[in-house]
């Protein structure tokens, strides 16, 4: 912004220098960190929101300077030629516009000193879909995330801090020592924290000291060594503890519930007016995070996936009539059995939330049991744990409103009560020998696989990367093969979910030769609506 310098004035127009305007076109990254939304107009005139009314003019461009905001959560959204939109991420230059930089300590670090290029440009974004056809807008953009060159905090005035929230995932131990060893290695900071158990940690346990000795060898282990909780969000008790504490940088590794919390936790420092940068880590196991390409730890769920799938494969085929059903993980996307089913080629069928399905009659589950058992004399069933939660017997009636402390409802064990309706179904018929294995909490434990150790590598020095360069508020993940930093609002807005008219949906069934179980009375009507995406089951 220094370089296009610039008077403005309420009601009123300023002029640029003739030496600076030519800059101004590569400015509009490093101009969209300072205002809540900018765009251009079919004059290319942009349009920059303030809290002011103020008009500036540059030799090419007119900057109109409103009070308008785009919504309630201030969110920042420039929008350029050929239908450009980038959904950019909170700055400290916002709040503090006066805020002092410092030459990023990596320019002297030797690991460093050797790559080209290593800072990223401020005009670097990445799109969110790389798919297009000639005259297609350029669509939606994110902020590239890495290094900057310069950093908005002294490495001996940081006091980080690490929290793991929710539900246990594959790599949590590695996203905590790649953070502690990039804040360390990377920008020489000495003292981090991190928050025992979860949320409520922050006001309710003692801290625990982080450095590299203690984190060295933690990626080894499953499981987090902070612990973790559901629950436990109280927005002003964390901030009063982040506060007191003197806390000033914030790294929440949770899911889509601890990513809201991370939200609220930085919208009250930001009322509060605190110089405190709050950053998300996306972990869920589902794979049910939307906007990223995956989450860490999900290679590792459907690796382990396969060891389940492999027993019940040998039961099966060791047995007359012998049925293998494995439940897997997916409480509403069904990722997981979808991509083990994928990568196992042993598996007969696979229920997932995403595509309802029925038990009896024509086109029914039991008729393609039934089918297959006299084909090949065995079966394999993968069932996700959110799959047919809507056939269950009425005591889900008693437990619809009956939810965890994270807000998720409870479930019903699908695969033990599926096991026994199809024992009492093929009782009279034949003899089964069905075996049931639930392996959740066994793939939940485990460390996690090479390729996700890497994943969490790179998520946990973009977070700390984008965190020393100012940007506040995001959350840190993987776009189209780039790291990228993406606002809360657009992890949380919704869950990612199988698409049952994809492709790669379409590869499954291929693969198993299932039938879609779709009902006979509705395929008329789902004929019609099938263009629209709305099929009836």
């Amino acid at each position: 912004m220094d370089s296009f310098r610039f008077r403005s004035y309420s009601g009123g127009t300023s002029t640029a220098s003739e030496t600076d305007h030519h800059q101004f076109g590569l400015l509009i990254p490093t101009i969209s960190r300072k205002y809540r939304s900018l765009s251009f107009d079919s004059g290319l005139r942009l349009i920059v929101s303030l809290s002011d009314n103020q008009r500036i003019e540059s030799p090419t461009r007119r900057l109109v300077m409103s009070s308008s905001v785009p919504n309630s959560e201030n969110r920042k959204i420039v929008t350029g030629p050929a239908g450009y939109i980038l959904e950019d991420v909170p700055h400290f230059t916002d709040d503090f516009p006066n805020a002092p930089t410092y030459p990023n300590p990596l320019q002297d670090n030797a690991a460093y000193s050797v790559v080209k290029q290593y800072f990223v440009d401020e005009d670097d974004t990445v799109p969110q879909k790389i798919v297009v056809h000639p005259d297609s807008p350029r669509g939606t953009h994110f902020r590239r995330a890495g290094p900057r060159q310069r950093v908005y905090f002294e490495s001996d005035d940081v006091l980080a801090c690490i929290v793991t929230c929710g539900g246990l995932c594959p790599g949590l131990n590695t996203v905590i020592r790649e953070i502690v060893c990039g804040l360390s290695y990377m920008y020489g900071v000495k003292r981090i924290l991190g928050i025992d158990g979860g949320y409520r940690g922050f006001y309710a346990r003692n801290t625990i000291h982080l450095d590299i000795k203690t984190v060295n060898d933690i990626h080894r282990s499953g499981g987090t060594i902070l612990g973790t909780s559901r629950g436990g969000h109280n927005t002003t008790k964390i901030v009063d503890s982040i506060q007191d504490r003197g806390i000033n940088q914030v790294y929440i590794i949770g899911g889509d519930g601890s990513q809201k919390g991370a939200a609220a936790i930085f919208e009250e420092i930001r009322r509060r007016g605190l110089k405190v940068a709050v950053a998300g880590i996306p972990k869920t196991i589902d794979n049910d995070i939307p906007i990223i390409d995956r989450s860490f730890g999900f290679d590792t769920a459907v690796e382990e996936a396969q060891r389940a799938i492999n027993a019940a494969h040998v039961e099966a085929t060791s047995f007359e009539n012998g049925i293998g059903l494995v439940k897997l993980m997916g409480r509403y996307s069904g990722f997981i059995a979808m991509y083990a089913t994928l990568a196992s080629r042993d598996v007969d069928c696979c229920l997932i939330p995403e595509s309802p399905f029925f038990l009896e009659g024509p086109g029914g589950l039991f008729e393609f049991i039934d089918k297959r058992l006299k084909e090949s004399g065995h079966m394999v069933i993968v069932i996700a744990e959110g799959a047919g939660q809507d056939l269950l017997s009425e005591s889900i009636e008693e437990s619809k409103t009956l939810k965890d402390a994270s807000g998720n409802k409870l479930l019903q064990d699908v695969g033990l009560w599926i096991s026994q309706r199809i024992k009492d179904h093929f009782a009279k018929k034949m003899t089964l020998n069905l075996k049931y294995i639930d392996p959740t909490y066994m793939i939940r434990a485990v460390p996690s696989n090479a390729s996700d150790n890497v994943c969490c590598t790179l998520l946990a020095q973009s977070a700390v990367h984008g965190v020393m360069a100012g940007y506040n508020g995001f959350t840190v993940g993987l776009v189209n093969g780039r790291h990228t930093y993406i606002p809360f609002y657009r992890i949380t807005e919704k869950q990612n979910k199988v698409v049952i008219t994809d492709r790669m949906w379409a590869r499954l069934l291929s693969s198993t030769n299932q039938p879609s179980f779709m009902r006979q009375d509705r395929s008329e009507s789902n004929q019609k609506a099938g263009e629209a995406g709305t099929m009836e089951w």
